[in-house]
């Protein structure tokens, strides 16, 4: 990655020091994205652990690294610093070549095997155990929790963002699009992939909770498909099982106008039949999650309070 005798830390005008990453050899491509490539690879200085080596390109100003990569790198750190259970760890900040408009960072996480959507694939008929579900639930709602207690929104919550350890831990993971919260900010519109995506786009999240539960218990469910497909074609998928919620549900900043779809009942097939695994609480509580209205949407911190997660047990 850095050729031998190279310069080993490179410092910018934060005073932000970034060693070289000759530490690490990569193995084997492990995912992609708009923010950089991920690959498995060799700590070579600590017993050859296995790492996760996210490689981001950033272009640089005149003052060296831009701001915005420094707020970003001093977000994972302040999560880090905290080493909570449901928070993948980052381990190290390293630098590659460096040309005259260019520097490599790699940002070095703990490496689990497996993400939800390939834990997902590989999960036999009839699906989750119940169990299961609201153990996987209540970790994905205590990771979120934490973040929110820092004013973090993650913004890109997605089976393929959250990781599962052999031991069935759950860590949300790939912080590129997080942001620290502010009560007037606006965030750029679009961040969530589509199928996660709530009605309104706003810094609202829990939408995603209940979307995630239901691709938990029916993975290849109609309304949750991966395809890429037109946003109101997104929202008439929802509607068929949510129904057309009444004109003080719809959000007033949604981006599309709820008389666009005035011909749906407000009935729809009913959550009851799109994911019949569920009952009693669990099923009251995926309602609460995915309420049109952001501002009646269950929290993430009201969740954990809710009686059919008061007696689960999860892995820490």
């Amino acid at each position: 990655m850095t050729r031998p005798g190279a310069d080993t830390s490179l410092t910018n005008m934060a005073g932000d020091v970034f060693t070289n990453g000759s530490a690490y050899e990569e193995i084997a491509q492990i995912g992609t994205g708009a923010f950089g490539t991920v690959y498995k690879a060799r700590d070579r200085q600590n017993e050859g652990r296995f790492v996760a080596l996210k490689k981001v390109r950033v272009s640089l100003n005149e003052e060296g690294i831009p701001t915005g990569t420094l707020r970003e790198i001093g977000l994972l750190r302040q999560l880090d610093a905290a080493q909570h259970p449901n928070v993948v760890r980052l381990l190290d900040i390293c630098h590659g070549n460096r040309l005259e408009r260019e520097l490599v960072l790699f940002l070095v996480f703990e490496h689990i095997d497996q993400d939800l959507a390939g834990f997902l694939e590989r999960c036999p008929e009839p699906g989750l155990e119940p169990d299961l579900i609201a153990s996987l639930l209540k970790q994905l709602l205590t990771g979120v929790e934490f973040l929110h207690s820092h004013r973090i929104v993650h913004r890109d919550l997605k089976p393929q963002n959250v990781l599962v350890t052999a031991q069935r831990q759950l860590k949300l993971a790939d912080f590129g699009l997080a942001r620290l919260y502010e009560r007037e900010m606006s965030l750029t519109p679009v961040v969530v992939t589509l199928w996660y995506r709530p009605p309104e786009q706003t810094t609202a999240r829990q939408w995603i909770f209940g979307a995630v539960v239901v691709s938990w218990l029916k993975w290849h469910a109609a309304s949750l498909s991966l395809a890429v497909v037109p946003r109101q074609d997104q929202l008439t998928r929802i509607l068929d099982i949510m129904g057309l919620p009444p004109a003080d549900e719809w959000p007033a900043d949604a981006a599309v106008s709820r008389q666009t779809f005035s011909n749906f009942s407000s009935c729809g097939t009913s959550l009851e039949q799109a994911v019949p695994q569920l009952e009693g609480p669990f099923m009251d509580l995926l309602r609460q999650m995915l309420r049109f209205c952001p501002h009646r949407r269950i929290t993430a911190k009201a969740a954990l309070a809710h009686p059919c997660l008061a007696d689960v047990i999860t892995v820490s």
